[in-house]
């Protein structure tokens, strides 16, 4: 059988669908270590949107060694740029990647200037692990 994306990577939630108006959500936890196939080497976060009205809806992704303490991801573990999403960012997808070495990984959204918000959600595709699965 031909390995592809399909046996090196998979999918979960990283950010419940919501209408978001102002505050900080924290996204779900990302747990790079996964019994049945070791350790991913990198996570890509894709944040996908529906109907956004209005506010600013700025992405982080951050880092933890414990899932406890979460400080921002490096620069250089960072691939590509976190998006902040306006009204004009309505039916849209954006991707950020994460490639450092701390086992857990999250993105943050933080929304400011929103009266009705927007909706928006996330997942976290985890690829290239080091046993195939």
């Amino acid at each position: 059988m031909r390995m592809g994306l399909y046996h090196k990577s998979k999918s979960v939630i990283a950010l419940a669908s919501s209408t978001r108006t102002d505050g900080t959500v924290n996204g779900t936890t990302v747990d790079r270590y996964q019994a049945t196939a070791g350790e991913y080497r990198t996570v890509l976060f894709v944040v996908t949107t529906g109907t956004i009205t209005d506010g600013s809806h700025a992405f982080a992704v951050q880092e933890s060694d414990d899932d406890t303490t979460w400080t921002a991801a490096a620069a250089d573990a960072v691939q590509g740029t976190a998006p902040t999403i306006t009204n004009t960012d309505s039916d849209a997808v954006f991707d950020v990647g994460y490639v450092g070495v701390k086992r857990y990984a999250r993105i943050v959204a933080v929304t400011t200037g929103a009266t009705s918000g927007g909706v928006f959600s996330g997942a976290a595709v985890l690829y290239g692990t080091r046993r195939d699965r």
